[in-house]
């Protein structure tokens, strides 16, 4: 997206592109996010789930997994109780540049039917994800702040979805159920 903010653009013509970047942080608090809540899923649902597709927005979440049942309330809860845990750890997000051969012996995942180049970029958080990414990270994961699990969801057979809010997203639900509850509460103590 962009915005003149005088006179005209033509084609061919040189413009400045410049990022916003609270936009970019609010970007990379989600895909941080994606990264940990697919580790997540893997460690409460085991190694077989895999990842089938993700989308990232500001402080959201849409990421679609490998799996044969529904991911159960309780299996929810400790999902987004490991990915919380380790924000709370402020682990350290690391990039680096290698060769796809190096990457693959180092352990970092590939997403299927994805192509790669002979040059990839590795994305390692803390001791636990590495994957294959070219997008933006943090420096730490202390930076996302809160995440929530919103839903969970069938798209295909064999396929869930887990939407997610993180950071300022996260919490404003927390704020928005706590005041629902107060006030369910206060009215079935009425008379």
């Amino acid at each position: 997206h962009a915005t003149v903010r005088s006179g005209t653009v033509s084609v061919q013509e040189t413009v400045r592109a410049q990022v916003d970047p609270q936009q970019r942080l609010r970007v990379a608090r989600s895909h941080t996010a994606a990264h940990m809540l697919h580790w997540a899923l893997r460690k409460v649902l085991g190694p077989e789930t895999v990842q089938a597709g993700s989308l990232v927005e500001t402080e959201r979440v849409r990421f679609d997994f490998s799996s044969l049942g529904g991911v159960h309330e309780e299996q929810q809860a400790k999902v987004e109780s490991l990915v919380n845990g380790r924000i709370r750890t402020a682990d350290e997000v690391r990039t680096a540049t290698m060769k796809l051969d190096e990457a693959k012996q180092a352990g970092a995942m590939a997403l299927f039917g994805e192509k790669y180049g002979q040059q990839v970029r590795v994305v390692t958080i803390g001791d636990y994800s590495k994957e294959l990414c070219g997008g933006t990270h943090l420096a730490h994961t202390g930076s996302i702040g809160t995440f929530r699990i919103i839903t969970e969801s069938a798209v295909a057979a064999g396929t869930r979805r887990i939407e997610a809010v993180v950071g300022e997203a996260a919490e404003e639900c927390s704020r928005h159920e706590s005041h629902l509850l107060r006030e369910a509460a206060r009215r079935l103590s009425r008379p």
